[in-house]
């Protein structure tokens, strides 16, 4: 049998479609994907920016928890305050380690109860997605998981996303961020949230995997999108301030380290009950010994993942774990942790790349302000 055979990246439903558009494909998390089409990567990006995104997404895991009391089962393994959301809401959180660290983010979305019992949608990171699945059959095995195989996820990021899809499903541009419906397109069913990882207005789209060449087609028919790969994704995250599983998190990294505290709520934080609690409370009372932190070069040189950080002595007092130039700016950005007593807005540092320190100021993320759909208040 060919080795290279079995080891060949698996393709989403839009593999082709990504390769009629001329999308430069590269491996990804076991996945065939663009890392960016014709127009590069600084062109996507600002697209986004202005206009509206079409990502193809569908190489991250996507399953429904179901059974009794399943929101609150769930709480055994994530901090994040699952009883407290209504049917519709959406929930960012971490699976966590016994130490505290985080082993993948996903996003919970608790869905009307059926004559089974609870429901929650999950979409997990793809690299993790394996092991988050055998993880929840393991500690929860009264609850059923089912594995949605068989659909596809697209992101459609930007301010015009909301105006561009409400033609095709009527009724989606009233969702409030951070909320799901489901819609039917064409006889498929599909479920829409407004979400998504690049600090624009936008949404997801889980679809069935027959549906996703159609749907995407009749979007890139639109004026105001076109395709975005992995590269503009990555830029788009990061001024968003947004972490990225395996780089700015892992599984040595708390959420509080991660400046993820105001995912867990005053409940959770006070009752614990889910792994790790001990050490997040301890860091909450003030126990921290490294803080994420963004960071603003000076010039034009990047930092990336892996550099070196150093105080005004040369001391190095942490790393680089996200950098790049961020086309929005102009400038290069990056993301480190730090200690507390250097984690102070305007502290100067330095970026040791190739041996040469550049200089940098630490900064209050996100780099560019986040534009999410919250309507006004009656």
């Amino acid at each position: 049998m060919n080795s290279e055979l079995e080891q060949a990246p698996a393709r989403t439903p839009l593999y082709a479609r990504h390769i009629a558009l001329g999308g430069r494909m590269v491996e990804f998390a076991g996945y065939a994907l663009p890392v960016n089409y014709s127009k590069g990567v600084l062109a996507e990006h600002l697209f986004t920016r202005a206009k509206a995104g079409l990502f193809d997404v569908s190489h991250m895991g996507q399953a429904f928890l179901s059974g009794r009391d399943a929101a609150r089962k769930l709480e055994s393994l994530v901090p994040g305050d699952l009883l407290a959301l209504e049917a519709g809401r959406i929930r960012y959180s971490q699976f966590t380690n016994e130490q505290g660290g985080i082993l993948d983010d996903l996003m919970i979305t608790r869905l009307a109860p059926d004559a089974k019992g609870e429901r929650l949608f999950l979409v997990v990171n793809a690299a993790c997605k394996a092991a988050d699945f055998a993880h929840l059959r393991t500690k929860l095995p009264e609850l059923r998981l089912d594995i949605l195989e068989d659909r596809a996820l697209l992101a459609l990021q930007g301010p015009a996303a909301a105006a561009v899809l409400e033609r095709y499903l009527p009724g989606v541009s009233v969702l409030a961020f951070m909320s799901q419906g489901a819609f039917v397109w064409r006889g498929f069913e599909l479920y829409v949230s407004r979400s998504g990882y690049t600090g624009e207005d936008g949404f997801e789209i889980s679809l069935p995997a027959d549906a996703a060449r159609p749907f995407a087609d009749a979007l890139l028919l639109e004026e105001d999108v076109e395709p975005v790969g992995l590269g503009a994704r990555d830029s788009l995250r990061l001024e968003a301030g947004l972490c990225l599983y395996g780089h700015d998190i892992d599984t040595t990294t708390s959420p509080i380290e991660a400046g993820l505290t105001w995912s867990i709520s005053k409940r959770r934080r006070e009752e614990g009950g889910f792994p790790g609690a001990a050490r997040i409370k301890k860091e909450l009372a003030g126990g921290l010994t490294r803080m994420r932190v963004g960071l603003l070069l000076e010039g034009r040189a990047p930092a990336r993942e892996g550099a070196e950080i150093a105080n005004a002595d040369g001391v190095v007092i942490g790393r680089v774990t996200s950098g790049g130039f961020a086309p929005s700016l102009g400038r290069p950005i990056a993301m480190g942790y730090l200690p507390p007593a250097f984690a102070l807005e305007k502290t100067l540092v330095n970026l040791i790349v190739r041996g040469k320190p550049l200089p940098a100021r630490v900064v209050a993320t996100p780099f560019v302000p986040n534009r999410y759909y919250r309507p006004a208040q009656a």
